[in-house]
């Protein structure tokens, strides 16, 4: 992932604290159901990486499999796969069959860009009717779906976002990524889409990236975090950063949050599954669970 990318030595010159709750977080947290046990995954956004063949693939896997070996250490994928091409439900049965050893692995498809970017929200009645056939397939394995809306795609649309988010099912949820700055910079824009987000019981996506930290808003209209976080390769902040938001989401666990999916990214994704691990181990700690880490193969030599 390109979005946010600074120069390595400007990453100590940025600040990453992670900005305060806001007024409708609070809310949202506070009439949440506190008797719901948190639900928490962690995994990475594409399985296909040659770079962790050696690392977490055994050398000779074939790119076929790699799927297969991906479920092995990971309890969920941000599939950003269905963002380039609609795939129909035999497709996505061949991919929910190789998830079949692990039974509560999650499928968390992203829109079409033919949806989001191409037609841009107008006239994709067909075409999402599509996207949704083909989803659909996953049946137990399918997770919350991700709307990314283009980094040229301003206020001046809400119109059509909220036309186009009014007709979505409802009973599979959905979160939504914003990327242009007016979103956030203007306070009546930044109301305006997050209340809407909160009546139409839709999540928002928060990317934690080092040079868009207006994009860390930290909005949660539906006690239910999806949280897209940027590294840059093992560097010494991704750490502190991670650590800072393993204390923020044992916080929101206290205040209601029924949820949180943590898709681990970095601009070289070679790295991804070191820091995912990372987060797991001290998600474990600070919340008493036992999220599946991945397995190395140089760390833990004799399981493959």
């Amino acid at each position: 992932m390109e979005f946010g990318r600074v120069d390595t030595e400007q990453l100590f010159t940025v600040d990453y604290t992670l900005p305060p709750d806001t007024e409708l977080t609070i809310k949202t947290l506070k009439s949440a159901k506190t008797d719901t046990p948190l639900q928490v995954h962690v995994g990475c956004a594409k399985w296909g990486r040659k770079e962790w063949l050696g690392k977490i693939y055994p050398l000779k896997t074939k790119e076929a499999v790699f799927l297969d070996e991906y479920v092995k250490h990971f309890d969920c994928i941000e599939l950003n796969a269905t963002f380039y091409n609609i795939y129909g439900p035999e497709t996505i049965l061949k991919w929910k069959e190789k998830a079949a050893a692990q039974p509560g692995f999650k499928f968390c498809p992203k829109f079409a860009q033919n949806i989001s970017h191409i037609r841009r929200l107008k006239n994709a009645d067909e075409i999402t009717t599509k996207y949704y056939e083909g989803i659909m397939a996953f049946g137990d394995n399918l997770g919350p779906l991700f709307l990314q809306v283009g980094d040229n795609f301003t206020p001046k649309s809400l119109p059509d976002l909220q036309a186009y988010l009014e007709k979505l099912p409802k009973d599979v949820p959905v979160f939504l990524e914003l990327r242009h700055k007016e979103w956030f910079a203007n306070s009546e824009n930044r109301s305006a889409i997050f209340n809407l987000l909160h009546e139409l019981n839709i999540g928002a996506v928060i990317t934690d990236a080092s040079g868009r930290r207006d994009v860390v808003h930290m909005e949660l209209p539906t006690p239910h975090a999806f949280i897209r976080f940027v590294g840059n390769s093992l560097h010494p902040t991704d750490y502190t950063r991670c650590d800072e938001w393993v204390e923020r989401i044992a916080h929101w666990h206290t205040m209601g949050l029924q949820s949180v999916w943590f898709f681990m990214h970095q601009h070289d994704e070679r790295y991804s599954p070191e820091l995912a691990d990372y987060v797991v181990e001290k998600l474990n700690e600070k919340l008493g669970l036992s999220l599946m880490r991945p397995t190395f193969i140089d760390r833990d030599k004799g399981v493959f």
